[in-house]
């Protein structure tokens, strides 16, 4: 199985490349009570999995799907995270793996996974794996080290990090990041591509989060 996508509760995507890739899915894992708006979407969907401690899934659904359900309690890990796991223990041979319905609808969720997005290379080994996490506004990704990143020119982007000692120099950017300390969330904010690739180049291995239109 190449592609999953791990259906949150938040804002159900509306847009045409969301829904496109929720729709286009090799497997669809929901972070429990998300399995009432994916039928709502396809009533005949049938997910993979539905993952968490279910306390927002309705007895008739949890009758239903009985026999996908991964019933969690620890609180340590929420429920993205829960269903990234058990894609990783389950599909180790995933290679891209999409996050909708992670934003939206609350602000804590929202910076929430957003934050997870940054830290799962940490948590888990990922390999060569593809994550990324789409809403109807954009795409939010992680970057771990030196690359070029092909997004075309004039997309709106801004970046973060948790790791005030990372440096990133860069071509690419209509104000470059050379001189950016990240010790604040709006210091590499509200850039623009001024070309089709943007270059990153890191001081040292750490994790940039990505966010484009």
């Amino acid at each position: 199985m190449n592609s999953i996508v791990i259906l949150g509760n938040g804002a159900f995507p509306t847009e045409p490349y969301p829904v496109y890739l929720l729709d286009s899915a090799e497997g669809v894992v929901c972070c429990d009570g998300a399995l009432t708006k994916l039928l709502e979407h396809n009533p005949s969907a049938r997910p993979m999995a539905v993952v968490g401690d279910l306390d927002s899934l309705p007895q008739e659904l949890a009758e239903r799907f009985a026999d996908v359900l991964v019933h969690e309690n620890e609180q340590d890990t929420n429920d993205q995270t829960k269903a990234l796991r058990w894609v990783l223990t389950h599909h180790p041979e995933v290679q891209e793996i999409t996050f909708l319905g992670a934003t939206g609808l609350r602000e804590d969720h929202t910076i929430g996974n957003l934050g997870l997005l940054m830290d799962y290379p940490r948590q888990f080994d990922l390999g060569d794996r593809r994550l990324c996490m789409v809403s109807d506004f954009g795409t939010a990704f992680t970057v771990t080290n030196s690359c070029d990143l092909h997004l075309g020119e004039g997309r709106r982007i801004s970046l973060f990090s948790a790791d005030n000692s990372l440096r990133v120099s860069s071509e690419g950017l209509e104000w470059p990041l050379d001189d950016v300390v990240f010790d604040a969330w709006w210091k590499a904010t509200l850039n623009r591509t001024s070309s089709p690739i943007v270059s990153l180049h890191f001081n040292h291995p750490s994790a940039l989060l990505v966010l484009v239109d």
